[in-house]
């Protein structure tokens, strides 16, 4: 059983992976291959100059994989709470979790599908958004969102800062007490 299952690997889930994995949790992040950061050209991401989509979301993988984060390639079709944990549900296969977080982007077909509170969108081409609590939880417990889905700016910094912060939330509850994670240069 996972710490934490992350559908979607776009900017907000994989953000999410480099905090749970670095912080010693067993990660999975599955993956459709859909983000809509695969077509995007970043002129304005703090410490980038610029950077292609599809080089960011590599980049962001491979350092989340770097701390033990595990990546599928897979459509996900259902999501369902078993006796212990959840059950992710893709078209390969079942993984369980006890934690599991929606980072899908622009879409809410799953989340729809498993029965999240949704509600309008406030950006432009996003029309409807999972609801959550200001930490990412939704109204299913141990089932969180971030990112575009959980309603927060399209911008790629954006989505990355809010997986980070629902992953220092869900780490924070897997912990029983509150996670910082914070380095400092080595003398």
């Amino acid at each position: 059983m996972y710490d934490v299952i992350i559908i979607g690997g776009g900017t907000a889930g994989g953000s999410a992976a480099i905090f749970a994995a670095k912080a010693g949790k067993s990660t999975l992040i599955l993956d459709s291959n859909q983000s809509i950061t695969k077509r995007a050209w970043m002129l304005n991401h703090y410490g980038i100059k610029e950077i292609a989509g599809p080089d960011l979301i590599a980049q962001g993988l491979e350092q989340a994989a770097s701390f033990g984060a595990e990546y599928v390639e897979a459509k996900v079709t259902n999501v369902t709470k078993a006796e212990e944990g959840i059950i992710v549900h893709t078209e390969g296969g079942d993984y369980t979790g006890k934690h599991v977080l929606l980072a899908t982007g622009a879409l809410t077909d799953l989340a729809n599908h498993i029965g999240l509170e949704l509600k309008e969108g406030r950006e432009p081409r996003i029309k409807t958004v999972i609801a959550v609590d200001n930490d990412g939880r939704t109204n299913l417990s141990n089932i969180w969102a971030a990112g575009t889905v959980a309603g927060t700016s399209v911008h790629t910094i954006i989505t990355a800062g809010d997986g980070a912060k629902v992953a220092i939330n869900i780490i924070s509850a897997l912990n029983g007490e509150r996670y910082v994670d914070h380095d400092v240069l080595k003398s």
